[in-house]
């Protein structure tokens, strides 16, 4: 169980950090400082370095959470374990979404030299990480405080 939950916290420390830094310290310098044409560039590249973490973060977190929540057999699990578990699914197929979308238009459009469409896309995935950052910190409290509290 020690080692599950290791690599479930590891990973939601990459995924969660990674989504706040990029929100929170990297859009705001990047807006400012940075024309369309590099912004989205440099957006294409930050996501296209950063989504393969997250998939295997992804994998990890819903790996190491199956196995833990079966060790605890599943009507023996406390509601915040089971919040977790919905809470981590909705940001799982949100994140899905944004990949294979809007992460994806941002991609073609950056090939194409379309930064109208590039930048609706990327709109439209920092909308999207902005919700995920937030169920991730909301998650983050559910596990922290179920736990005091069981």
């Amino acid at each position: 169980m020690n080692v599950a939950l290791f690599f479930h916290v590891i990973s939601v420390v990459v995924w969660v950090g990674g989504m706040f830094f990029a929100y929170m310290a990297l859009r705001p310098v990047a807006a400012s400082v940075l024309q369309p044409a590099e912004r989205l560039t440099l957006w294409q590249g930050v996501f296209g370095r950063f989504f393969p973490w997250v998939w295997v973060s992804v994998l990890l977190i819903l790996a190491s959470g199956l196995w833990m929540f079966m060790l605890l057999g599943a009507g023996n699990a406390p509601v915040y374990v089971h919040a977790m578990f919905g809470l981590g699914i909705l940001m799982m197929l949100i994140f899905a979404h944004v990949f294979f979308a809007p992460y994806r238009r941002l991609k073609r459009a950056v090939a194409e030299q379309d930064w109208k469409s590039g930048g609706a896309a990327l709109t439209q995935i920092r909308k999207l990480i902005g919700l995920n950052l937030a169920l991730g910190v909301i998650t983050i409290a559910v596990a922290m405080l179920g736990r005091l509290a069981a």
